[in-house]
C-alpha cells in the first residue's frame, strides 16, 4: 500500500457580514438645544390689503352667474372643460 499523503486542512471559511449590525450605531444629538418656535412676523399693511383684495376676488368669483343656455350642452361650460364636440359634430359654437 502506499503512504497516505498528509494534506493539510483549509482555512476555515470566513463568517459571513451581516446585514445588520447587532448594537446599532446611536443616533447622534444635535449640538444645540432645541430653540422654541420664533413668533410669527407682523404682516405689513401692504400684504393686509393684498390679501383682503384677493380673498374679495374669490368671494366674487365662487359663483358666477350666467344666463340659462336654452338648448345647450349639459353639464359645465363646454369650452372651460375642453368638450367642444358631441359624438364628432362641434356643439356650442
Amino acid at each position: 500500500m502506499s503512504e497516505p499523503v498528509d494534506i493539510p486542512n483549509p482555512a476555515p471559511a470566513p463568517k459571513p457580514i451581516p446585514d445588520t449590525p447587532n448594537d446599532p450605531t446611536p443616533t447622534p444629538k444635535p449640538d444645540l438645544p432645541p430653540q422654541p418656535d420664533p413668533a410669527p412676523r407682523p404682516i405689513p399693511p401692504a400684504a393686509q390689503r393684498a390679501l383682503a383684495e384677493a380673498e374679495a376676488r374669490r368671494r366674487d368669483a365662487a359663483d358666477p352667474h350666467f344666463p340659462p343656455e336654452l338648448g345647450g350642452r349639459d353639464g359645465p361650460e363646454p369650452v372651460r372643460y375642453g368638450d367642444w364636440e358631441k359624438k364628432g359634430i362641434a356643439v356650442d359654437f
